[in-house]
Parts: structure tokens; C-alpha cells; sequence
């Protein structure tokens, strides 16, 4: 059943111990994933993001690059996750004015066996503390909120989403 989660933990094997999936027998199938997270600051700090004149340079513009480039390494960061040929990974931010905060959404893409939630995952998570660290002598007081999923297609298990 599409969309259907499994009560199986598929990265510990029967006895337990540390393994990666075996992908090998799976289709090849077109595979996306969206995710999201925020970064909640102070509105001076807000401003002096959206000004593009941080004493770092332009949070939002490093703070995109960083994701991408994450994205692309997840392999290297998450123990068991397959290293995947991205199609394509982009990577935005956007600010939110009302709630004091610049949220961030990564779209990750492939044509593989095995999903990109971990790229777009990390994307924004290496994004969100980006932010943080281009804008951390204004304002330590900044908070990482809500990273997750929020859409994936593509695969045996179907869509899914938030």
C-alpha cells in the first residue's frame, strides 16, 4: 500500500547491529523530497539578514550554497546512507517577517534506488546553521526550529506527505 510505513527498522538487522540497506534489487524510479526548517532571531537580526550587508556577506546567498553542498555530502555525514547522484538540489530562503525568522526549503531530486529525504534533510539543516553562524555576533539568541520532511515521492513506498 503506497504511503503505508513499515513497523520494520530497515537499518538494524535481525540481530539487532548497524546495517545498510541492500538497494541492489530495487528499481530505478524518479525520487523527490522536500524539507524545511526556520531560523527564529531577533528583528534587528532579521533585518541585518535581509540587508545583504552581514559583516560576513549575504547570509541568505551562503546560506544556500552551503546547503547545496551538503546535500551532496550526506553520504559523508550520515552513517548508512547511501551515496545517491542528485539530479538536481536547490535550496531557498525565504523570510517571515511576522513570525521573525527565515525559513528554509531544499528540493532534492534523483533517479536512483533508494530516496533523497536525507539530501534535502540535510540541505537544510547545514543551511539553517549557516544562518546561524553568519549572524551569530548579532544575535546568540537565535533558535533552529522545525526541521522536517514535509513531502517525498518516488519509490516503493509511494508519496507521501506532511
Amino acid at each position: 500500500m503506497p504511503g503505508k510505513m513499515s513497523a520494520k527498522l530497515t537499518h538494524l538487522d535481525a540481530a539487532g547491529a548497524a546495517r545498510m540497506v541492500d538497494v541492489g534489487e530495487k528499481p530505478v524510479t524518479r525520487r523527490e523530497a522536500v524539507a524545511e526548517g526556520r531560523v527564529r532571531m531577533e528583528p534587528h537580526t532579521l533585518a541585518l539578514a535581509l540587508g545583504g550587508n552581514a559583516k560576513k556577506g549575504s547570509v541568505t546567498a551562503a546560506a544556500e550554497i552551503a546547503g547545496i553542498m551538503a546535500a551532496k555530502r550526506t553520504a559523508e555525514l550520515i552513517p548508512l546512507c547511501h551515496p545517491i547522484p542528485l539530479t538536481s538540489i536547490k535550496v531557498r530562503i525565504v523570510a517571515d517577517e511576522a513570525a521573525g525568522a527565515l525559513t528554509v526549503t531544499a528540493r532534492a531530486k534523483t533517479n536512483g534506488q533508494t530516496g533523497v529525504e536525507m539530501e534535502a534533510l540535510t540541505a537544510v539543516s547545514v543551511a539553517c546553521l549557516t544562518i546561524y553562524d553568519m549572524l551569530k555576533a548579532a544575535d546568540r539568541g537565535m533558535v533552529i526550529e522545525g526541521i522536517c520532511l514535509t513531502a517525498k515521492s518516488g519509490g516503493v513506498s509511494g508519496d507521501w506527505s506532511r
